[in-house]
């Protein structure tokens, strides 16, 4: 008996999406500085810096991110789906990239810092896209890559170079380190490399 039922993930790539690589966040980085605009840098480097769900980087606002005028060296927002508190820090390039982005929109503090139709901020779906639009400029399939690229590259960037686990969790907000092993696709790669490393 035949079915007509196509799965929903009939020819797609599913799964976590990638990280991006060093020379990759430059990629995009050089292409939005040179043409993109603003409020697209802005969001990128914050994107990056954060290390925060979509939902909870489109709802960030400007008073999230700043003491009076200036953009802070460090923010503390509540995570959606967790209810927890996270920390990231903000480089100087992504402080850089807001300032030039808030003066250009002229954002009030209890302005939403990407602001989309009417009073509302950036959808995830409109951000999700917006990715997806960075990553096919660069060449690379867009299938493979998405919001949680964004979230998992830095925390990606730290593991790789501290192999600190318990650091990693904490700036992702992770309440169990069974997750971020998970959501980093740890084991995975600490095996393969070990794999490359070891001749036969």
């Amino acid at each position: 008996m035949s079915s007509a039922f196509t799965p929903w993930n009939k020819g797609k790539l599913v799964g976590q999406k990638a990280p991006l690589r060093l020379s990759e966040i430059w990629s995009i980085r050089v292409r939005l500085q040179v043409a993109g605009p603003t409020r697209d840098l802005a969001l990128f480097n914050l994107g990056i810096d954060s290390k925060l769900r979509g939902c909870d980087l489109v709802s960030l606002r400007l008073r999230d991110v700043s003491h009076g005028s200036a953009i802070a060296k460090r923010a503390i927002v509540l995570q959606r789906k967790t209810g927890r508190p996270v920390q990231f820090e903000l480089t100087e390039l992504t402080r850089s990239a807001l300032a030039k982005w808030v003066r250009q929109a002229q954002l009030g503090s209890a302005s939403y810092l990407l602001p989309g139709l009417r009073d509302g901020h950036l959808s995830t779906r409109q951000y999700a896209r917006i990715v997806g639009s960075w990553v096919t400029a660069i060449g690379l399939n867009r299938d493979s890559y998405g919001t949680h690229s964004v979230r998992r590259t830095k925390a990606s960037l730290i593991y790789r170079r501290t192999k600190n686990l318990r650091a990693v969790q904490i700036l992702l907000g992770h309440t169990k380190l069974e997750s971020t092993v998970r959501y980093l696709g740890i084991e995975i790669e600490d095996a393969l490399e070990l794999a490359e490393q070891t001749e036969a």
